[in-house]
């Protein structure tokens, strides 16, 4: 079954063929959405054809994906998704919230979120045979399609900017792609990324900008319904997502439009984005009312979602106005508090995985979640990934002499 018919623009609505066009829509520069036919997938397909698969990745539901049937076969690919949900009842208790999950993404092959849309666009690479995949990223995208790419035998590209921190560097470095550092900001890289996909021929991966990766995003909404189902039934709930260029946030949002459209959900879940406040650039356009995304300097200590101009914002406001979600803002400060609530509740997360628990935290404080509403926190990347920030939001370890009699005066 050709199940991939081909991209809409999500700005004019204009519809390609699949071959017509690779990244945006070349008359507006709009995000495209993959388009499935969804006729022939209701007819062939129900839920339990799903649920009833057994492997444990994101591949499970190929039958909802723009790729072939044999798409990432026998290949390491197969570990990417299907991540764990942990109830978290000390941290719910402490809100007032009747239910609370985190599903920590940090279990990932190359540890963030990231790994989903990679996965993807790697099996898309090597279905149209691009000898040279490339991206942009801070690191964790960066990471995740150069793990991937090891994984199968695929050239990477890697541009970062200089200030990434280094164990995401790191990561970049061991599995073999070829890092280049950008002495500018991730939009720079951003930039130089297309002139050189442009000019060399290569495959670009970047987030926001080709379609294939909201898809490998839109993998996390598939397990989060699932696992809702065995919760909640058909029960209203909540997810908390940090947004930097918006393609997470609206690769979940396209997860649950397809399960909608299908037929297998019966309302759509609320989605509430969270920024940085030094990052905020979606936010802002949402609280305005508008849909025109206003670049700013970003600064925040959570370089994942440290964005100048996010490169999928219009869909990033549209998946909070069309699920009566809403978006938060919080500080720095908030995010290492948020690090530190995490980590004492037996999850680690980075800063921009931490934002999406500080913005619950501020919502829930504002009244903008109710105490009988179910809520799941998306934790997109482990802290292992910048343990600098991680240090800053717990006390220094004391330093003693090896002595009992120093550590009773410690205890």
């Amino acid at each position: 079954m050709n199940k991939f018919t081909g991209y809409r623009c999500s700005i004019c609505n204009t519809e390609y063929l699949p071959g017509q066009v690779t990244y945006t829509c070349p008359k507006d520069g709009g995000n495209l959405d993959v388009v499935l036919d969804y006729e022939a997938l209701r007819a062939k397909y129900h839920p339990e054809d799903i649920t009833s698969r057994t492997d444990p990745s994101l591949w499970r539901y190929l039958p909802l994906l723009p790729a072939p049937e044999v798409a990432g076969s026998g290949t390491p690919l197969h570990a990417a998704g299907w991540t764990p949900v942990f109830a978290m009842p000390k941290l719910a208790a402490s809100l007032g919230l009747k239910n609370l999950w985190v599903k920590d993404e940090s279990r990932n092959p190359t540890a963030s979120f990231k790994d989903r849309a990679s996965a993807i666009v790697v099996a898309r690479a090597r279905e149209i045979e691009a000898g040279v995949v490339v991206t942009a990223s801070t690191g964790n995208a960066g990471a995740a399609l150069a793990g991937m790419s090891a994984a199968v035998g695929q050239k990477a590209v890697i541009f970062a900017p200089k200030s990434a921190p280094p164990a995401k560097v790191a990561q970049l470095l061991v599995f073999g792609a070829k890092v280049i550092l950008v002495d500018g900001t991730y939009d720079d890289a951003f930039d130089l990324t297309i002139k050189a996909a442009e000019e060399f021929g290569w495959y670009c991966r970047n987030t926001g900008y080709n379609p294939f990766t909201a898809e490998g995003k839109k993998t996390a909404a598939f397990e989060i319904w699932e696992f809702m189902q065995d919760e909640l039934g058909q029960a209203p709930f909540t997810v908390f997502v940090s947004v930097g260029d918006g393609n997470i946030i609206s690769g979940i949002h396209k997860g649950f439009k397809d399960l909608l459209e299908l037929g297998w959900i019966g309302k759509m879940p609320r989605i509430v984005g969270v920024q940085a406040e030094g990052s905020a650039a979606v936010a802002n356009a949402y609280h305005a009312g508008t849909e025109e995304i206003v670049p700013v300097s970003a600064r925040t200590l959570a370089d994942s979602i440290s964005v100048d101009l996010p490169r999928d914002g219009v869909r990033a406001i549209r998946a909070a106005r069309e699920t009566g979600g809403t978006y938060i803002t919080v500080s720095d400060e908030e995010i290492l508090q948020a690090i530190a609530s995490l980590g004492q509740a037996g999850i680690f997360a980075e800063p921009a995985g931490a934002a999406a628990y500080a913005g619950l935290v501020k919502a829930a404080g504002l009244g903008q979640v109710g105490a009988e509403e179910s809520v799941l926190v998306l934790n997109t990347g482990s802290g292992l990934k910048d343990v600098r920030a991680a240090m800053q939001a717990v006390s220094p370890a004391p330093i003693i002499e090896p002595t009992l009699e120093a550590l009773k005066r410690q205890l």
